[in-house]
């Protein structure tokens, strides 16, 4: 018999252990060596229920090797462990080789006599619900009744309760984070997926042909374009379709940085290194590590700062503010400006070594008035995109916005596009955008630079043709219908598209 001094002594270690330490694991690795110390349990293990899988494995274990314990998986009334969980009591074997549901599925006992080894597992429950298992095997000639061995562990198991219903819900929470991280990773990487820029003319062909090239390389890329062309979007998806795509994405705005902070913000800073600098923090290119740092409006930098940014592109590695020690940082750089860095370079405004080690793979994003084949393109993009987001059933542009779309210069490229269309959803209260939903820019001939050069009679037919023409489109070529849309008779109807030549049939 064991003496009832050793279970006192054992229970009260594994009260103290199980609060001396926040580490769940930890604490309850310590649970099953104070069996074994104390108790003469050995291999004891915690096994875990997935309630969403029902799948059971073994969370903590002693021992028994990592890779043994990797193998304890159990389907639930699968094996005496699943059985215990699934029934919520508790089972002892006094022999473990005469019992056919004991399955030593990690191996751990596979070369020792089995006909010396007793095995015991209780359910660990929180409330009524069974969270998990402890089991632990016991050698048969300790002439003691296992019913004595199964009571303790009952108790044993209601006090590490609460730490393993922790460990369960954190395991949970866990797999739920890992999810969800997959999701958004496969949405990231479908958002900003080639498919997902914009464009079949000629121009944008070419930039995806670029893109494509480089993404799966390391080397650095320069983007250069207006504002608004889409430089950042053309870096998602370089760095997304790339080998570092599972790593950080840094983007850093080189014009929004204070020129005091600028160095701070990209490599860091030591604690005390400057008025202010209450703690230790790591820069932009330490956070990028292993993956890609994106510099937007790189022409802003000061030539100060373009000499430290060239070291780290040279040398790998960095020095953070006020610190003495080198930092070793891997990382790609995608630059963009929308400045002529060549010019800038002559007039000694960017140095021409940092220059060239920019500028080994330059994309060129071309300006939306040299793309005027994308503009339609974009602007049904814009409006499906915007409709949805306002919930408005829009079904399509009127040929006058059409026209004013196409005709204008779009000095703010994609972006003052975008912006177009937001607007007019937000003021179109039927299916149509018509022109006078556009912003009055692209309205007014003195700023789209599109006088008007026909008469007044001129203008007034070539408005009333298209009145006809949009109204031929919504009937699908029906005259009657497409009369009374427009509030008058079909014969006058009739005589308007005759005179202007209107062929209803082609609409149909």
């Amino acid at each position: 018999m064991r003496p009832k001094l050793d279970e006192i002594a054992c229970l009260y270690e594994i009260s103290k252990s199980i609060h001396a330490s926040l580490d769940l694991r930890k604490s309850l690795y310590k649970v099953l060596d104070l069996l074994s110390e104390h108790l003469g349990m050995k291999r004891g293990s915690i096994t875990l229920l997935n309630p969403e899988t029902k799948q059971i494995h073994i969370e903590v274990a002693h021992g028994i090797s990592s890779s043994a314990r990797s193998r304890g998986r159990y389907k639930l009334g699968e094996g005496i462990t699943g059985k215990v969980i699934e029934s919520g009591r508790p089972m002892a074997v006094p022999k473990i080789d005469d019992e056919p549901l004991f399955l030593d599925r990690t191996g751990a006992r596979s070369k020792i006599d089995k006909s010396r080894i007793s095995f015991i597992c209780v359910p660990i429950k929180e409330s009524k619900r069974v969270v998990g298992a402890l089991s632990v095997d016991r050698g048969t000639s300790d002439h003691m009744p296992l019913d004595e061995d199964v009571r303790l562990l009952m108790v044993i198991s209601s006090l590490i309760a609460q730490k393993v219903a922790l460990l369960e819900k954190i395991n949970r929470e866990k797999n739920l984070l890992k999810q969800e991280n997959v999701r958004l990773r496969k949405e990231l990487n479908k958002k900003y997926s080639f498919s997902n820029i914009i464009g079949n003319s000629r121009k944008m062909q070419e930039v995806f042909y670029l893109i494509t090239q480089v993404a799966k390389s390391n080397a650095n890329v320069l983007l250069l374009g207006e504002s608004g062309t889409g430089k950042e979007l053309a870096a998602n998806a370089i760095h997304y379709n790339s080998l570092r795509a599972e790593k950080p994405f840094v983007k850093v705005n080189c014009a929004a940085l204070p020129a005091n902070l600028v160095e701070a913000e990209l490599f860091g800073y030591e604690k005390g290194s400057f008025t202010g600098a209450t703690r230790q923090k790591q820069g932009k290119f330490e956070l990028a590590h292993g993956g890609t740092i994106f510099l937007d409006e790189i022409g802003s930098l000061a030539l100060e700062s373009q000499g430290k940014l060239l070291r780290v592109l040279q040398e790998k590695e960095l020095e953070r503010l006020g610190g003495t020690r080198n930092i070793r940082v891997n990382i790609r750089l995608i630059a963009a400006s929308n400045q002529d860095l060549r010019s800038a370079v002559e007039k000694g405004d960017f140095r021409e070594d940092l220059f060239y080690r920019l500028n080994v793979y330059p994309i060129y994003l071309p300006p939306l008035r040299e793309r005027e084949a994308d503009v339609l393109l974009l602007a049904d993009f814009f409006l499906e995109k915007y409709g949805k987001e306002y919930e408005k059933d829009i079904k399509r542009i009127s040929t006058p916005a059409i026209d004013a779309l196409t005709q204008y210069h779009w000095p703010g490229n994609v972006r003052e596009l975008e912006n177009c269309m937001e607007r007019a959803v937000l003021l179109c209260e039927d299916h149509v955008i018509h022109s006078y939903h556009l912003p009055p820019t692209l309205q007014t001939a003195q700023e789209t630079g599109t006088h008007q050069t026909r008469s007044l009679g001129e203008a007034v037919e070539r408005f009333e043709k298209e009145l006809l023409i949009d109204a031929l489109k919504s009937s699908r070529g029906n005259m009657r219908k497409a009369a009374a849309s427009l509030k008058t008779t079909e014969r006058i109807f009739g005589y308007k598209v005759k005179k202007y030549q209107i062929h209803a049939r082609q609409y149909r």
